[in-house]
């Protein structure tokens, strides 16, 4: 069953525009140079910190700009449940900075105490779904306010599923009543790895369910006998995610889209030509609306 979210007291709403990941090495750029960003997005568990020089720079940042948080931490799918101290970290970081959006990866990463330093695909089952959502419910409960959930990129599947990949995440935002963070990177990319048409899985989603959209680069891996595309982070967006993207808007009309780039991180003006390729392609959506 859905929960009931409160409504989030955002200092800033994210607009539906090309937003780019702040990153420490654009940081004292950003701070100095105030670029002109619709939004940026950074990673929670970065903000957990409570000394220092960041948090008095987050502040400054969070006076000017929209700000959305993205977590990898909460594990949501682990059968072990929730980490609570990690939750509330995550709670008192959400009061502090009052993002407009708040976002988790759909995956797990720690089971019988143990934990793995990545985003574990879930297997597509009734009870990985009812563990989710039970589990997402309790992070809205605790947060105040609608948690997004991303797709995440795989390279393996299970043997065992009751439903298709995007079956499943469908449901699973159906069934806790949060909102999607669709990668459309991880899209194309398991699309590849496992061979189905991503068109589908766009058609499966529910229009009203997106709130945000992520755009990234991949690694394509030449060595192998088969097609295997890595989610890097470490490149500019390629062509066929570009197509997928021009889909995705299509269908869900402009949504707040953001340029992620976590390895070999370039200067803060390659990301923000990428950021402007993606706001010619919602300006060219919001024309066609008019």
């Amino acid at each position: 069953m859905a929960a009931t979210i409160k409504t989030a007291a955002a200092r800033h709403p994210v607009p539906a525009s090309a937003g780019v990941g702040l990153r420490a090495a654009h940081l004292e750029q950003v701070l100095s140079e105030r670029p002109n960003v619709p939004w940026f997005e950074a990673h929670s568990e970065n903000l957990f910190v409570l000394g220092g020089s960041l948090p008095a720079r987050m502040e400054r940042i969070c006076a000017d700009y929209p700000l959305s948080l993205h977590g990898v931490g909460l594990s949501l799918g682990s059968a072990d449940g929730l980490d609570q101290r990690h939750l509330e970290r995550l709670a008192n970081v959400v009061d502090r900075y009052q993002p407009a959006l708040v976002s988790e990866h759909l995956s797990w990463a720690a089971v019988g105490g143990r934990h793995s330093n990545d985003l574990l695909p879930l297997p597509f089952t009734r009870e990985a779904l009812a563990t989710t959502v039970t589990h997402i419910g309790q992070a809205q409960d605790r947060l105040g306010r609608e948690l997004l959930v991303e797709n995440v990129s795989s390279y393996l599947r299970f043997a065992d599923a009751d439903y298709s990949e995007w079956d499943f995440v469908a449901e699973v935002v159906r069934r806790s009543g949060c909102g999607l963070l669709l990668d459309i990177n991880n899209v194309y990319v398991n699309s590849v790895n496992h061979g189905f048409d991503p068109g589908e899985y766009l058609r499966a989603l529910s229009v009203g369910s997106v709130r945000e959209i992520h755009l990234a680069g991949f690694t394509r891996k030449t060595d192998l006998p088969v097609p295997l595309l890595v989610d890097t982070h470490s490149r500019p967006v390629d062509a066929e995610v570009w197509a997928l993207y021009a889909q995705a808007l299509d269908r869900f009309g402009p949504i707040p889209t953001l340029i992620e780039w976590d390895a070999d991180i370039p200067p803060l003006p390659i990301l923000l030509a990428e950021a402007a390729r993606a706001e010619e392609m919602l300006d060219e959506r919001r024309l066609l609306a008019a």
